[in-house]
């Protein structure tokens, strides 16, 4: 699934059939090359659903055990939250100092939010590994033989 399908889902209690909120942006912990949290708006209770309180991410919903699970930022996610930290847009950088191009969209597993492959301008990276994010660009490690461009 890409950041571009997933933003503006509706996130859905599971307890009340309700909508609590809708995914504004990903919160990504290049740590884990995973993501670790949903920016969310028209929430009530925050602007954060951490990713282990997702009950499920499919294709029409993301839903949550209840409308508690929204929260405001802790921490470790306010420091990866900034646009700073955001990867989109961002020149995407090899870890060898090699320009890949822009990076236009983020391809991640709905089950586990591993980051699965980047939209680099027109060309898909597959097998990639985020380093490190800051405000001039993406660091990332890829497996020349599974890239394709």
């Amino acid at each position: 699934m890409r950041f571009s399908e997933a933003k503006g889902r509706k996130v859905v209690s599971t307890s009340t059939a309700a909508t609590v909120g809708k995914v504004a942006g990903f919160v990504i912990d290049p740590e884990r090359n995973r993501v670790i949290a949903l920016q969310l708006n028209k929430s009530e209770g925050g602007d954060t659903l951490r990713w282990s309180d997702i009950t499920g991410f499919g294709a029409d919903a993301v839903t949550v055990s209840g409308d508690d699970k929204i929260t405001e930022a802790d921490a470790d996610v306010a420091a990866r939250s900034d646009k700073a930290h955001r990867v989109l847009g961002k020149l995407g950088l090899t870890v060898a100092g090699d320009a890949l191009g822009k990076i236009t969209d983020v391809d991640f597993d709905p089950e586990s939010g591993t980051i699965t492959a980047l939209q680099i301008d027109r060309d898909e990276v597959v097998r990639v590994k985020i380093v490190g994010v800051g405000s001039y660009a993406a660091v990332v490690e890829v497996h020349e033989a599974d890239a394709s461009s």
